[in-house]
């Protein structure tokens, strides 16, 4: 599917950009360091998430322009900040890179005088699980999004961005980009970009299909975390009828070979699945959710047993063994990362070898800061670039970037059944979302609790709600909410019938 660009409204203090004559802007292949720059402070709000923030430090490292920035650690947890402040210290030198780096649990000294903020910081693994494991007790398999914990602490960090650094870019990295962002960008006059690396998931069908990825060019546009991709080009050419011939010929034995690692939804028989049913094929995390979790595929997810069908041995990313799988990884990860600390006596490049990590964040920077033009993929309100959605909703873009700011690509509609059953249930949840946080009414929330599939009766829905609240990290959503069987009763039970 052919699709013409051009400039939309620019996103920041922008001018306009340079004519491209309607051709397609290559996707860049993120860290590729050019040109000189100028010193710039960075703070990066939930620090303690720390392979993230070594990636950060490491590219920041290896891209030339940098020498003499700050980069400000902040987090609540003084152990794991005490680690990657030491961890940074040492990676740096070993370099031979000037570099400040600066820890604190004050948020507000990290973002003092800031030229970009990045936020990670999101809810502790440990109480998504317990809000996940409550959920499923009262019948709701592998739980219901319950996002306003960090949708919360988003919208404080975009205000004290907007109160202490204004002219700050905000690089919104932890979930939910799509709530989130649009939250932000409404609330605040912040200059909020949300960044993923979800689009990544084309490159793992360029390696299936054998192709060399420098010839590679797609676009996949969307929102956050329901990407397709309207174009796929090989050496000049539409490749899409590369991954027809996979379909035919050897899917069947893709998918009977056990999956590797914890995951595998790119190339999954659901993402065939959705591709034949929409005409496009979905990138990222878009196959493991396929739109809303109301109505676009939730028959992918009603037991293991049908997640395995659709999603390999392990049944996917969210299923109990893929998930686990997940965390497994980001403990063992945790546990390198502090043995490599402890090892005073070892250089830490032996341990964690100099090489960009292929991220988006310090390419943004250097774009950002030192005019390193490229076009990456970005979350930024729309304001024209996806036809039918309105401006101030956030869409997952490509967008030109420069000094002169984000400026998204205007694209054509995507094909309209794709729009109406996916895309739409999607930005009604995102919309509904918001609304529950903004007015903390749990008549909504209970209505989208009702329109899950899994939900028997009100008594149910209800009964999860309430426990949801009295777990002890949700105290102050408890307050806000207030007791959910008090709200609701007059909602639940039916009118007397008179004479």
């Amino acid at each position: 599917m052919e699709q013409v660009r051009h400039p939309a409204t620019t996103t920041g203090n922008g001018t306009a950009p340079p004519d491209t004559g309607g051709q397609r802007l290559a996707q860049p292949s993120p860290g590729v360091p050019t040109g000189a720059g100028r010193p710039v402070k960075i703070g990066i709000i939930g620090a303690g998430s720390a392979q993230f923030s070594l990636d950060i430090v490491g590219d920041l490292c290896l891209t030339p322009g940098f020498a003499g920035s700050q980069v400000t650690f902040m987090d609540i947890d003084e152990g794991r900040l005490r680690t990657i402040d030491r961890l940074a210290r040492r990676y740096a030198a070993e370099l031979g890179v000037d570099f400040r780096f600066v820890p604190t649990l004050d948020r507000e000294a990290a973002l003092r005088e800031a030229d970009f903020v990045i936020n990670t910081a999101a809810q502790a693994h440990a109480d998504e699980e317990a809000q996940r494991a409550t959920w499923d007790a009262h019948g709701y398999y592998r739980g219901l999004r319950f996002p306003y914990a960090n949708l919360e602490l988003m919208l404080s960090v975009a205000r004290d961005v907007e109160r202490l650094c204004p002219d700050a870019w905000l690089l919104q990295s932890g979930n939910p980009v799509f709530e989130g962002c649009t939250l932000m960008t409404r609330e605040t006059g912040a200059k909020v970009v949300g960044l993923c690396h979800g689009f990544a998931g084309y490159r793992k069908i360029v390696d299936v299909l054998g192709l060399d990825p420098a010839a590679v060019a797609f676009e996949a546009p969307g929102v956050n975390h329901c990407i397709w991709m309207t174009q796929f080009r090989y050496q000049g050419e539409d490749a899409y009828h590369l991954i027809d011939a996979w379909i035919e010929h050897e899917a069947e034995a893709y998918w009977a070979r056990p999956v590797a690692r914890f995951s595998d939804t790119q190339m999954s028989r659901a993402a065939v699945d959705m591709y034949r049913s929409f005409g496009l094929f979905p990138i990222g995390d878009t196959p493991r959710f396929g739109g809303s979790q109301w109505v676009s595929s939730w028959w992918y997810h009603t037991d293991l047993e049908t997640k395995r069908r659709w999603y390999g041995n392990l049944g996917g990313f969210d299923s109990e063994i893929g998930w686990q799988g997940y965390l497994d990884k980001l403990e063992a990860t945790l546990a390198g990362i502090a043995r490599a600390a402890a090892d005073e006596a070892s250089p830490i490049t032996e341990a964690l070898p100099p090489r960009l990590s292929g991220e988006l964040i310090v390419p943004m920077i250097d774009a950002l800061a030192n005019d390193q033009v490229g076009v990456f993929q970005v979350n930024v309100p729309n304001r024209g670039a996806l036809p039918g959605i309105a401006d101030d909703v956030v869409v997952e873009v490509p967008a030109l970037v420069s000094k002169a700011g984000i400026q998204p690509l205007r694209l054509d509609p995507l094909p309209r059944g794709l729009f109406n059953r996916v895309l739409l249930p999607k930005i009604i949840e995102m919309e509904t979302n918001l609304e529950i946080f903004q007015t903390g009414d749990p008549r909504v929330w209970f209505h989208q609790v009702m329109l899950d599939h899994r939900t028997r009766d009100p008594e149910q829905a209800i009964a999860a709600m309430r426990a949801v609240l009295d777990l002890p990290f949700n105290a102050r959503l408890r307050e806000r909410f207030g007791d959910p069987v008090e709200v609701l009763s007059l909602m639940t039970q039916p009118e007397p019938v008179t004479a």
